[in-house]
């Protein structure tokens, strides 16, 4: 929470305190995702009374304010910057010895005249003279410092980010209606009204809401308005959640150390994260890595065990097929030998009604063969079912006995050790998909020899089938959801084994929104028939020849 719209809207005042009647004096870089801030009372260029710093940590992983004691300017590899606000200022100084004489002299910097915050927004504003403002800018994922001139962004320190050029100081603030009725509008979900908790806060919610067996929407709304007074009147804790240093402003956490001072808070924060060592840092991400795995597990584990009650609940495909055909001579016929689409009758398993669908073009002994056939797959679908849970249930007893391992490693060497004996990090091409890292273009399998590559977005999608997919490749998709594009590349002369094309299936149904499914039909067509023509949105294609596999989805 240290850059967390709360937190700074307490930081705001008390560096205002700190800050007015200072100047805006100097500002430099020696290093490529970090910037210092001087602010003082200067005597001229380069010489200043007690000046006060700001170290801004401006990274896409971290960003971060530390306001040290001093800041030591290396004389080679640093840069100026930001010199239209910092130059010196032609100003009326008055000549020792004289009252009434003066002349021009250079006046450093221009003088801050306040700090604020912005209306649910991540965004930090010194305030400077001549309608100057120096803007930190955290929200999304990158940070930036930006000159203003009035409304209009003069200069920034990420040059890259040429949307933030198109920032207007005005328009920042972010007026939501955060009413109760609000909240019923919003189908009582506070994340559309408080878009600025953050993953903290939220944290803070779900817990209060589990531990206080909160279930109303009453009874959640009052929680939210106590927990908006906290965040408005907070203390600071030095907390750790989910094994990495953290600065909230709720106790939540293994909570280290808790502060009144926002400016203290920031800076131990910033001090306590930045010195972790190699070791702890890989550590931590070990130990978060297993407890996502966990909850994923957890969660399969529920849906599946959701699914077989589902089926449990009313007639199975069996009890219909055997009701139908215990009732034969009751089914009225349609058109000589067609069923109607519908039939009620006596189910005699639970003595009650019982209404059947029929398909109209098969006869009631055919339905009720299709009511046989669907419930052998249906005990297929219950044995995969319950073999899921069962290895779920195996991989949670696994990743706790790993888990407790890594608990009591204490050095780097043993730590990497244990973690390539047992393939920890087996999933970091996952995690590098969910991030967006492109190193590695699409995700690659190799089967009997066979390469297989999986796009990563939709993106990537196009790129996978418009470039690098020929027509001889062999193209797979789930079917009618959103997902990722596969190619089985071609080799001259080679069909393509059934073994492949299975693999290769289970890995589109994988990546795709049926990955929880317990049978997912995958289109498998030559890459031939496969075109995108103009103006349809990135991942989407026409299909024009197709056939189709059902396969489980398999990592």
């Amino acid at each position: 929470m240290h850059t967390n719209y709360y937190f700074l809207r307490q930081l705001a005042p008390a560096l205002e305190t700190l800050l007015t009647g200072l100047r805006f004096v100097e500002c430099f870089s020696q290093d490529r995702d970090e910037v210092v801030l001087v602010f003082a009372q200067a005597k001229g260029k380069q010489n200043y009374y007690k000046p006060f710093y700001i170290k801004a940590v401006l990274r896409p992983d971290f960003s971060g304010l530390l306001f040290p004691q001093t800041v030591q300017r290396a004389r080679n590899n640093s840069v100026d910057l930001f010199e239209e606000v910092t130059n010196s200022l032609p100003g009326q100084e008055e000549v020792q010895g004289s009252s009434d004489e003066t002349v021009e002299a250079n006046r450093p910097g221009r003088a801050v005249i306040g700090v604020r915050s912005f209306l649910n927004e991540r965004c930090l504003a010194i305030l400077l003279e001549d309608k100057y403002t120096m803007l930190f800018k955290f929200f999304g994922n990158r940070p930036n410092l930006l000159a203003f001139h009035e409304n209009t962004v003069t200069d920034l320190f990420n040059q890259k980010l040429l949307t933030d050029r198109q920032l207007v100081l005005d328009a920042l603030d972010r007026p939501i209606d955060q009413s109760w009725e609000a909240f019923e509008k919003a189908g009582y979900d506070h994340r559309k009204l408080f878009p600025t908790f953050g993953k903290v806060v939220n944290e803070w919610l779900n817990e209060q809401a589990v531990n206080n067996t909160l279930t109303t929407p009453e009874a959640k709304w009052t929680l939210i308005q106590q927990t908006l007074q906290q965040l408005e009147q907070p203390h600071y804790y030095l907390t750790k959640l989910h094994h990495k240093p953290t600065l909230s402003l709720l106790p939540l956490g293994d909570i280290q150390r808790e502060l009144t001072d926002p400016v203290e808070a920031a800076n131990r924060f910033f001090i306590t994260y930045n010195g972790l060592t190699a070791f702890e840092h890989e550590k931590g991400n070990l130990l978060r890595l297993l407890e996502k795995r966990r909850k994923r597990a957890e969660a399969l584990i529920e849906i599946n065990l959701q699914r077989i009650v589902d089926r449990e609940e009313g007639a199975s495909h069996e009890e219909m097929g055997h009701i139908l055909m215990a009732n034969l001579h009751d089914i009225p016929m349609v058109s000589g030998s067609k069923s109607p689409e519908t039939v009620t009758l006596t189910d005699f398993y639970r003595d009650q009604p019982i209404t059947i669908r029929l398909k109209p073009d098969l006869s009631p002994q055919k339905n009720a063969e299709n009511y046989y056939r669907k419930a052998k797959n249906e005990k297929i679908e219950e044995d995969y079912l319950t073999g899921q849970i069962t290895a779920r249930e195996e991989e949670i007893t696994l990743l706790d006995r790993q888990k407790a391992d890594l608990e009591v490693i204490q050095t780097l060497k043993e730590l990497r050790r244990y973690s390539k004996q047992h393939n920890l990090q087996s999933d970091q091409l996952a995690n590098q998909l969910a991030s967006g890292d492109t190193t590695n273009l699409f995700k690659e399998v190799i089967i009997d020899k066979f390469r297989i590559l999986i796009g990563r977005n939709a993106k990537n999608n196009d790129l996978l089938t418009q470039k690098y997919a020929y027509k001889e490749d062999l193209w797979l998709h789930a079917r009618d959801v959103a997902g990722s594009h596969v190619i089985v590349k071609y080799q001259a002369g080679k069909p393509f084994p059934k073994n492949v094309i299975e693999r290769a299936a289970e890995l589109a149904a994988w990546y795709s929104k049926r990955r929880t499914d317990s049978l997912c039909p995958v289109i498998v067509t030559p890459k031939k028939y496969v075109r995108k023509p103009k103006g349809l949105a990135e991942g989407q294609v026409i299909v024009d020849k197709e056939d189709s596999i059902l396969v489980v989805p398999r990592e």
